[in-house]
């Protein structure tokens, strides 16, 4: 492993979603507070905002151009230059409030909702699917803050992340299907930890978590078990992907606005310290694999 660079730093109110296109060797990522879409072209070494106003806090290439995007108002159609179009803003009876996805072998998009307030009684989140059709379906439910999801490379294992409960999930997955059973717990992060955010897995199938109040992303094996650590300068590290020609260069996104949550580990400090805001980028010796692209073409 080489050392932490700085690859922006447009001081992100909260990074999120980073994701690598492979057709054009350029890497997403989005400031999902300070509604600021970036892409950095790897090429020419050169970074730039693609939209500002909208909120994005996760998306997916979509195999007929542009991107799929999920927000707290739905999931969307973008082309990349045009105005969005929502095509789920809510599934039986609940509010599409949707916050990480991801795009499945199938071209699904599977996304988490969140209802989360620290500050009342909520309604706990869901797992949704949108079929290829733009029809959506609610996988499983039960979820606190629904955050960072993967999948193994044989397709046959989904990973998705609860931040506030400290867990990463494992479901056995039938991408002919687009259905998930046997959930289980992968890692239990320790209340004296940080908590769990975006997350993405490698080439060899193993489990990388950045971990938000934990100034670090986390690489664990299929068995949940801590493989490595890496450190990083922003107390908020909020995601993470592989990218780059050979998919040996992790990025890592981070957050700058302090959000002092119940789940903050005991004696984290939300009122000092640099929390985040630039994204990082690291040489590795681990690869990663390319993600999915969605295939939703509403009728």
């Amino acid at each position: 492993m080489h050392e932490l660079s700085v690859v922006a730093d447009y001081q992100d109110r909260c990074g999120e979603g980073p994701l690598w296109d492979v057709e054009h060797s350029r890497l997403y990522w989005t400031d999902c507070l300070g509604l600021r879409f970036y892409r950095y072209d790897w090429p020419a070494k050169k970074h730039q905002v693609v939209r500002e106003g909208f909120e994005i806090k996760g998306f997916a290439l979509n195999e007929n151009g542009g991107f799929v995007i999920s927000n707290t108002s739905g999931i969307w159609l973008w082309d990349g230059s045009g105005a969005p179009k929502i095509i789920c803003a809510e599934t039986d009876g609940f509010k599409c409030q949707a916050n990480d996805c991801i795009a499945d072998p199938a071209g699904r998009l599977l996304a988490g909702l969140f209802y989360y307030d620290a500050s009342e009684d909520y309604p706990l989140g869901k797992l949704l699917a949108v079929n290829t059709d733009g029809t959506a379906r609610i996988l499983d439910e039960g979820f606190h803050l629904a955050n960072g999801l993967g999948f193994s490379p044989d397709c046959k294992t989904l990973y998705f992340t609860d931040s506030v409960a400290r867990c990463i999930f494992a479901y056995d997955y039938d991408a002919a299907m687009g259905s998930v059973k046997n959930r289980r717990i992968l890692v239990k992060v320790p209340s004296t930890s940080g908590i769990p955010d975006g997350l993405t897995v490698d080439a060899e199938g193993f489990v990388w978590s950045a971990e938000w109040y934990g100034s670090c992303v986390v690489r664990y094996d299929p068995g949940g078990a801590i493989e490595r650590r890496i450190d990083t300068p922003a107390k908020q590290t909020s995601s993470i992907a592989f990218g780059g020609p050979e998919l040996s260069e992790i990025f890592i996104t981070s957050a700058g606005e302090s959000a002092a949550l119940p789940v903050m580990p005991p004696r984290y400090d939300p009122l000092s310290g640099y929390f985040g805001g630039a994204l990082y980028s690291m040489r590795s010796d681990i690869r990663g694999k390319p993600e999915f692209m969605a295939n939703i073409r509403p009728k």
